[in-house]
């Protein structure tokens, strides 16, 4: 895929410019815990590569149900970062994601509403699906502060936007056996048209917010 030959020219990029500045950062922010190893390609252009994960519990309201979700954040990034001032700098290159949010379905009076429709608990043992990013790789763009290859220990932050792409949701409606196949695919149908209301309940998500601050050890 071309992020991946992306990826592997960029890795090849800071590999011949390994004897130029260097350094490692931790970081926390809205992708999650990580770190990055940065490289000074010209005075005033590095380059990094790093990775991040966070998962956690939440509840997600659609027009009709309500979920269980567990979101979990997987971001590798491949950034350049240009500092035409001073430590102040403009961040751009790919957030290769494997963002995905586990959804499980909660009843509400004993039953629950698909696309609109409503069938009892005693047809459905339960309702679970995913939802994934429109753009397993994502175009970032943002600003910061500090560099990962400065020199000594440092401070920096991001503060940008990922065009993760509008969210797919695929829903599954697991029949129990009171339900003919017949009927099992009209519950179906109706789990598919759910899918579409849970997509655009998230559809903000598109544009992911990312925030993040970490300590820098340059050499």
């Amino acid at each position: 895929m071309h992020w991946i030959r992306l990826g592997l020219f960029l890795t090849a990029l800071l590999v011949a410019r390994a004897a130029s500045a260097a350094g490692v950062g931790v970081r926390a922010g809205t992708t999650g815990i990580g770190g990055d190893i940065g490289f000074r390609l010209v005075p005033t252009l590095s380059a990094r590569i790093g990775y991040s994960y966070l998962g956690f519990s939440t509840t997600v309201d659609s027009t009709d149900m309500q979920y269980d979700a567990k979101p979990k954040l997987s971001n590798g990034n491949l950034f350049l970062d240009w500092s035409p001032l001073g430590p102040f700098r403009i961040t751009g290159g790919l957030i290769l994601n494997a963002n995905k949010v586990d959804v499980t379905a909660q009843q509400k009076n004993g039953s629950y509403t698909l696309g609109g429709v409503t069938f009892p608990a005693v047809l459905i043992s339960s309702v679970t699906g995913t939802v994934k990013s429109g753009n397993s790789a994502a175009p970032y763009l943002g600003i910061g502060y500090g560099n990962v290859a400065g020199a000594g220990i440092n401070f920096y932050f991001d503060l940008g936007v990922m065009f993760q792409g509008s969210p797919q949701a695929t829903l599954t409606a697991n029949c129990t056996s009171a339900v003919t196949a017949a009927g099992c695919d009209v519950i179906q149908a109706s789990a598919a048209r759910e899918a579409v209301d849970l997509q655009n309940s998230l559809k903000n998500f598109k544009y992911f917010p990312v925030a993040s601050i970490g300590i820098t050890i340059g050499f």
